[in-house]
Formats: C-alpha cells, structure tokens, sequence
C-alpha cells in the first residue's frame, strides 16, 4: 500500500480494494488464525485489532486519496 496508484474509474477501483485485501488477508489474517488456533485469548485480541487497524488505514487511505486536491473549508 506504499505505492501511489492512480484510480480513475470504478473498475480500478475494485481492482485496488482487491488487492489491498488480499494483502491485508494474507500479512494480518493468518496471524489472527494462528492465534485463533493455538493461542490465548489475549493473543485473539491483538492478532484481531491487527486486523481490524489495517483494515482502517486502507480505508483512511482511501479517503484520504478522495480528498487530494479538493480545498478545505
């Protein structure tokens, strides 16, 4: 999600929120499965804030992205 993207359309749109979820999935998900599994519930809890918080800053991003450019109140 470091990498700048220009999104002009819905399509790419759907294209970049693909991704960014499978990203998400495969660095946060397995860590939350991994702890679902075998750990406490203290680990549950982290391993799912984990999750959660990157699935926030995808979605800041995104807002954020809307907002470049438009001039403030």
């Amino acid at each position: 999600m470091d990498d700048s993207i220009k999104i002009d359309n819905r399509g790419d749109f759907g294209l970049w929120a693909i991704e960014v979820a499978k990203q998400i999935v495969s660095e946060q998900g397995f860590d939350l499965a991994k702890a679902s599994r075998g750990g406490t519930e203290d680990e549950v809890r982290v391993a799912g804030n984990a999750l959660g918080q990157a699935i926030t800053n995808a979605l800041i991003e995104v807002y954020d992205g809307l907002l470049e450019g438009v001039p403030e109140e």
